[in-house]
């Protein structure tokens, strides 16, 4: 099992380096369905089932359709790739280090006992509960996720709406111009 464990971190891992390094906005969300999927594979290991297929179902299924919409509605796959701003180099070495110092101290804390899991209390990730909890606890953030998304959505509709209106407006320019030019 920690071998089926370790080949699903590489590939969660491998998705998302991808996903990020990826300069096609298309492939890039295919890179994000896979290490969604993967992720849930792991939940299916931990034995949390319903995780599992909240994690395909919301955001496999929900998200990345979601992007997939924006991005073609916007033609974001098509534009070309700016370089990269110079802060964010010096920016992005120490990030890198403080999570590598962390990930060392974690593993030196564990002792090595990667692959050591306690046995999950009873109804660990079943509906009833996660349910219960979503509901109650966290039915704020909840609520903050929705009205972001949606936001979003309409942002994106605005977006596209804005430059077809643009676009318009100049093609009725040009066309303008032509009727008066002999």
């Amino acid at each position: 099992m920690l071998i089926v464990f370790f080949v699903l971190a590489f590939v969660a891992v491998g998705t998302a380096i991808s996903m990020l390094v990826t300069r096609n906005a298309i492939y890039s969300a295919i890179f994000l369905v896979l290490n969604f999927g993967t992720v849930a594979i792991l939940y299916l290991i931990l034995g949390a089932p319903f995780i599992a297929l909240s994690q395909i179902t919301v955001y496999a299924g929900s998200v990345v359709v979601l992007f997939l919409f924006v991005i073609m509605l916007l033609g974001a796959e098509r534009l070309p790739g700016g370089e990269p701003l110079k802060w964010q180099r010096f920016l992005a070495i120490p990030l890198i280090l403080v999570l590598a110092l962390d990930f060392g101290i974690n593993i030196a804390r564990e002792g090595g006992k990667i692959g050591m899991v306690d046995v999950p209390p009873a109804g660990y990730g079943a509906p009833v509960d996660v349910g219960k909890v979503l509901f109650t606890q966290y039915a704020l953030p909840f609520e903050v996720t929705a009205i972001i998304l949606l936001s979003a959505v309409v942002g994106a509709i605005m977006l596209a709406k804005t430059d077809k209106a643009g676009r318009r407006r100049d093609l009725y320019k040009r066309e303008q111009q032509q009727e008066k030019t002999p």
